[in-house]
């Protein structure tokens, strides 16, 4: 059945990129991602007290979520059929936890009024997919933050997931989804989640370790131009404030021959973060044209490899 976990990666890639997950799906149950996000918000309202130690309470927290997402998901792992079947069965049940084709459109949602030249439309746009502040942005600014999200969600979306639900199943993706929700909810470095989020930050940018350099690996392959690409991300991505964000923003800024990261607006303070491609132009409109390009590119070498993957006990046995 380890043999099947990337073929199980490949069919919940093509189901997410032909359907996504539909709206009236949203409504009626909402998604597995919101799920886990409730959970973790009551944890964090019990046990993110003063009164507790938040180091310990947040490590907890951390525990108790994984332990929430992984029994369910061993146990239907162990009820698979090993078989096509249970690959088919398998990639549906992980379908929900791929972002596909919802990244590409969150993405074009924002193209698409840039290139028109509506920059209010473009500014709400973007504010669905980036934290600073949307009214501060111009032209390229907005352009800016759109290529950034593609590359960085690129990979904390669909590699990052697909990598490891292709090592270790439907406990593998569970896993690493629930990791990277905790991350997002309470990873962050102000007051009230600096020691409560500690353990789960910690383990974020672990566990996306292998998958950002991959992520800046296939953009780079799927440029056309992987020297320029591969020398910007291996030059500049230690540089940025993530451990593994550089990697995957860098590709894209080489890719592109533009800047990216760079000084920007977090809750009225200017957050001075170093430059990506550093010399090269701010994007314009039609660099995110151009990102959206690599990025379909990039998804085709990547259910590529699942499928070279998928097949190699095959290719091996009968050599």
């Amino acid at each position: 059945m380890i043999a099947d976990f990337p073929a199980m990666m490949v069919v919940a890639i093509a189901v997410d990129r032909l359907i996504g997950w539909p709206n009236w799906v949203y409504a009626r149950i909402g998604h597995p991602v919101t799920w886990g996000g409730r959970l973790i918000s009551s944890l964090e309202a019990r046990l993110n007290q003063a009164r507790f130690p938040r180091r310990l309470t947040g490590a907890v927290t951390l525990g108790l979520c994984l332990t929430a997402v992984l029994l369910p998901s061993i146990a239907m792992q162990l009820l698979l059929p090993g078989n096509a079947l249970g690959v088919l069965a398998g990639g549906l049940l992980a379908w929900p936890l791929v972002a596909v084709r919802s990244m590409h459109d969150h993405v074009a949602a924002v193209e698409k009024p840039l290139i028109a030249g509506d920059l209010p439309g473009a500014r709400r746009a973007v504010s669905k997919i980036v934290g600073r502040n949307p009214d501060a942005l111009d032209e390229a600014g907005v352009a800016r933050a759109a290529l950034e999200s593609l590359a960085e969600n690129t990979s904390d979306g669909i590699v990052a997931p697909v990598f490891w639900g292709a090592v270790a199943g439907l406990p593998g993706i569970a896993a690493y989804k629930m990791i990277n929700t905790l991350d997002s909810m309470i990873g962050h470095r102000n007051p009230r989640h600096l020691q409560f989020g500690w353990a789960s930050a910690r383990l974020d940018d672990l566990v996306n370790l292998i998958p950002a350099r991959a992520t800046g690996g296939l953009f780079a392959l799927a440029s056309g131009k992987p020297l320029r690409a591969g020398g910007v991300m291996l030059r500049d991505a230690r540089r940025h404030r993530s451990p593994n964000a550089g990697w995957p923003e860098g590709a894209m800024a080489g890719t592109l021959g533009v800047r990216l990261s760079g000084p920007r607006i977090y809750d009225g303070h200017v957050a001075p973060e170093p430059w990506l491609n550093e010399g090269a132009p701010d994007p314009s409109p039609a660099s995110v044209t151009q990102g959206l390009r690599l990025y379909r590119r990039a998804m085709l070498m990547l259910a590529a490899a699942l499928i070279l993957w998928a097949l190699l006990p095959v290719i091996t046995g009968a050599s």
